[in-house]
């Protein structure tokens, strides 16, 4: 057993649902949280992928994990999983809201209809879902804290990437508007905007074209999940009586959303 581990068993029972686990920021959030003692409900929607996250976890930081394997944009299939948890693992504590994705790059004119909802279905609607279902359970326990993972797209627009940024600037606006609507319960919300992480992030927007996505961060260093992972944490051991709003994060390497040194 580490010490870190040790360190931190004064978070034991403190539980953590993470959306998007199944590969970087996502991954990388729920082995941050797992270091600090926290249980964990994890969702994705790769069932292998969410079984070895699990088993790592549970054998690298003795925690007990829940794997929920559904896809966001089903309203019903949330709804299902969600009240499907056992009593104990109700008592949620932070809620990383980290599911999205971006698909395709191309003027609006010449923009693939079914990219376009997929965005829409997974960063807006999707996270609707998950936090409508997720919030009722923090308002019963009266305790908790919403961190949404944005982009700094929701800060920006860039060319070809109109709806991707449209998305991501709705996450902005609704990272507002639960803060205040949630505000008379005690809920803490809050965001985390990255710029360039190297992750699967291009590999998805380029339907799977590893070389195209491998020229996005070729001659720079991007951030690495870990990096916004642990920015997620420290967010969420703030004392009580502290909310961090807004977080924007970027690589060194990278001005803004399109000023890059390489």
């Amino acid at each position: 057993m580490n010490v870190l581990y040790l360190n931190s068993l004064v978070f034991k029972f403190m539980i953590a649902f993470i959306t998007g686990a199944t590969s970087g920021i996502g991954k990388s959030t729920a082995i941050e949280f797992a270091k600090h003692g926290y249980d964990l409900i994890i969702t994705g929607r790769r069932q292998e992928r969410l079984t070895e996250l699990k088993s790592s976890l549970i054998k690298d930081y003795a925690i007990k994990v829940i794997d929920l394997c559904f896809d966001v944009r089903d309203e019903q299939q949330v709804a299902k999983a969600i009240e499907a948890l056992p009593l104990e693992f109700k008592n949620i504590d932070v809620l990383v809201n980290n599911a999205g994705l971006a698909a395709g790059l191309s003027p609006i004119q010449d923009g693939n209809l079914n990219h376009w909802e997929q965005m829409i279905d997974t960063n807006i609607k999707g996270l609707l879902y998950i936090t409508k279902h997720i919030s009722k359970i923090l308002i019963d326990n009266k305790k908790g804290h919403i961190i949404n993972v944005g982009s700094i797209a929701g800060k920006e627009v860039y060319a070809n990437g109109s709806v991707y940024c449209a998305t991501k600037h709705a996450v902005d606006a609704l990272n507002k508007g639960m803060r205040i609507d949630l505000l008379p319960h005690g809920i803490r919300v809050s965001a985390v905007n990255p710029g360039m992480v190297e992750t699967e992030f291009s590999i998805v927007r380029f339907d799977g074209d590893e070389d195209r996505a491998k020229k996005v961060y070729e001659n720079i260093v991007p951030l690495k999940p870990e990096d916004i992972a642990e920015t997620i944490y420290w967010i969420a051991s703030r004392p009580a009586h502290v909310n961090i709003n807004d977080v924007i994060i970027m690589p060194t390497i990278q001005a803004n959303s399109t000023t890059v040194l390489r």
